[in-house]
């Protein structure tokens, strides 16, 4: 069964001109005829971390030349982690029309959600760079590993999301829950709090992959180092993680267009 996951995303992979074509074309028709286009995202971005960060910021007691960095950072990763899996689950479901018609790859449409979403964060991703140059980077060293700290990111995001879609297919009532799930992970992680200010409930924390996923990425851009158990959660993720969404996709990959 997992060899046949493996072939499929070969085989979308491959297929790269199509995926990242159909996802560009779904950007584009979102924001047709806008004179700002998907810059609207990013000024909606802007001015949530610039409310938050003004409200958050007085109420923990940061400096706003920390906190809106680390607040920037964090709600422009989450955000593409999120949206992935969001979007993922629906993948296959709102492509049930291509998928019926034409014989492809499946992990096409996951592959899309992906990159959909990378051209999004490019768009967000400047509110970070005004910021940083702002406010000063902390670390010209660390800034590097941000890049394969992303890949790695993603990688975990698109497996998850790959196991959202194909359940979601088969359970139409699992969309729903998994953006209700994300919504109270964005709570428990820390993205609007630094790890640090919850002395008492800790364990929230060191047992949360999710907040591994987020300092993976968040560390370098703020002059930091990840730390070993950071990547080894990471990485362990990854493996064990793809592991099973190709075996759950070669074991079940025939089925989707009768459940669309």
């Amino acid at each position: 069964m997992f060899s046949l996951g493996f072939v499929d995303l070969k085989e979308s992979i491959a297929s790269w001109r199509l995926w990242t074509l159909l996802g560009w074309l779904e950007v584009r028709q979102r924001y047709a005829r806008s004179r700002v286009g998907p810059f609207w995202l990013t000024i909606s971005t802007g001015v949530l971390i610039g409310s938050i960060g003004m409200v958050y910021g007085t109420l923990f007691g940061q400096k706003l030349s920390d906190y809106l960095p680390y607040l920037a950072i964090s709600l422009v990763m989450w955000g593409i982690f999120s949206q992935t899996i969001i979007e993922g689950s629906t993948a296959y479901i709102n492509s049930s029309a291509y998928i019926r018609q034409a014989s492809t790859p499946k992990l096409i449409f996951m592959l899309q959600v992906v990159w959909r979403n990378l051209v999004i964060l490019a768009h967000n991703f400047l509110i970070v760079l005004l910021l940083l140059a702002i406010f000063g980077v902390k670390s010209w060293v660390t800034l590097p590993v941000f890049i394969p700290a992303l890949i790695l990111y993603m990688i975990n995001a698109l497996w998850i999301a790959m196991v959202a879609g194909l359940l979601s297919a088969r359970f139409r009532d699992l969309p729903q829950i998994i953006a209700a799930i994300m919504q109270i992970a964005f709570y428990v992680t820390p993205i609007i709090f630094r790890p640090v200010a919850l002395t008492r409930f800790s364990l929230i924390v060191r047992l949360n992959p999710l907040a591994h996923l987020i300092e993976l990425v968040r560390a370098p851009l703020i002059g930091e180092w990840p730390t070993p158990i950071t990547w080894g959660v990471a990485i362990g993720m990854a493996v064990f993680g793809w592991i099973f969404a190709l075996a759950l996709t070669g074991r079940y990959l025939k089925r989707i267009p009768y459940w669309v």
